[in-house]
C-alpha cells in the first residue's frame, strides 16, 4: 500500500468523533478545524497540499501549486496538518471531531476502485498518501445548475479516508441501469462508477411553490452511494430563518406579532 496503514475507532452517537491510531512512524492527514486531542507522542505539522506525494499535477514545485488551486475552488484551504507518531514504541492516537451533528463514515478506498467522489467539505481525515483534488462534473446540467454538486472533492488512494455526513445516512447499492432521484444536498458520497446528473423538476407549479427546488440529483447504477437526511445547506437556512429580524420563525401561524408579546419580546 501506498498509504499508512492505520486503525481507527468512531466514538459517540448524534455528535461523533473517530479516534486513529497509529503505529511509530505513521501519519494522518486532517482538515483544519477537526481536531480534537492526541496524545503526548503525536506531533502536528502544517503542509502545503495534502502531502500524498501524487505527481499528475506535474510534479515538484507546480504539481503542488496546481494541487493547491485545485483546493481553493472546493472551498479548502491551501495548507492541510499531518499528525505523525514521532515516538520508538507503543501505539498512540490522535482524534478528530465531527463539525455538526450527523455521522462519520469511514472509507476503505481499495475497496472501491481506488476512488471515491463527495460533496465538497464532507472531508474529514485520511490516511497518510491519499489524494484530496477535485472532480468536475462533465454535463452542462450538472455544471450551471447543480449548485452543491458542480465541484465536488476527490479522494483517491489505497488507504482509509472518514468523511461526514448530516444526520441519518443511508447507503444504497444501485445495480447496473438502476436509478434514484434526490436532492442534490443529501449527496454525501458515490463511487465512481456511479452516472451523476442534474435534472429539472417538471411542472412549473411544482418547481415554483414546492418549495424543494427546482433541481433534483439522478444517480445511476452501478455502484455505491451514500445520502444524508439532513444537508448542513438546509441546517444553517433553519437556523437562520428562525433567528430573523424578529428572533422568530411564525411558521404561518396568525398571531405574528402578538406570539412575540406572549413570548414577553
Amino acid at each position: 500500500m501506498s498509504a499508512h496503514e492505520i486503525d481507527y475507532a468512531i466514538m459517540g452517537e448524534e455528535i461523533q468523533c473517530v479516534e486513529v491510531q497509529l503505529d511509530p512512524g505513521e501519519s494522518v492527514i486532517a482538515e483544519a478545524g477537526s481536531f480534537m486531542m492526541m496524545d503526548p507522542e503525536i506531533t502536528m505539522e502544517t503542509i502545503f497540499g495534502d502531502g500524498s506525494g501524487n505527481s499528475r499535477g506535474g510534479g515538484g514545485l507546480m504539481g503542488m501549486l496546481k494541487g493547491a488551486g485545485k483546493r481553493l475552488l472546493t472551498g479548502e484551504s491551501l495548507f492541510m496538518t499531518v499528525f505523525t507518531h514521532s515516538g520508538a514504541y507503543g501505539r498512540k492516537s490522535v482524534t478528530f471531531a465531527a463539525p455538526y451533528p450527523g455521522k462519520i463514515i469511514p472509507l476503505d478506498l481499495q475497496q472501491y476502485g481506488g476512488k471515491i467522489i463527495c460533496q465538497k467539505d464532507s472531508f474529514l481525515c485520511a490516511a497518510k498518501g491519499v489524494s484530496i483534488g477535485i472532480e468536475f462534473q462533465r454535463r452542462l446540467g450538472a455544471g450551471f445548475f447543480g449548485g452543491e454538486g458542480f465541484i465536488m472533492q476527490k479522494l483517491e488512494g489505497d488507504g482509509l479516508s472518514f468523511v461526514h455526513s448530516g444526520g441519518h445516512v443511508l447507503e444504497r447499492t444501485l445495480q447496473p441501469g438502476e436509478t434514484i432521484k434526490l436532492d442534490t444536498g443529501c449527496l454525501v458520497a458515490m463511487t465512481s462508477s456511479v452516472d451523476y446528473n442534474i435534472e429539472m423538476v417538471k411542472g412549473v407549479k411544482t418547481a415554483l411553490f414546492g418549495g424543494e427546488g427546482m433541481f433534483f440529483a439522478t444517480l445511476r447504477g452501478p455502484g455505491k452511494v451514500w445520502v444524508q437526511s439532513l444537508p448542513f445547506s438546509r441546517m444553517a437556512d433553519r437556523i437562520l430563518s428562525a433567528a430573523g429580524p424578529s428572533g422568530r420563525k411564525e411558521e404561518g401561524s396568525i398571531l405574528g406579532g402578538l406570539g412575540n408579546l406572549l413570548d414577553g419580546k
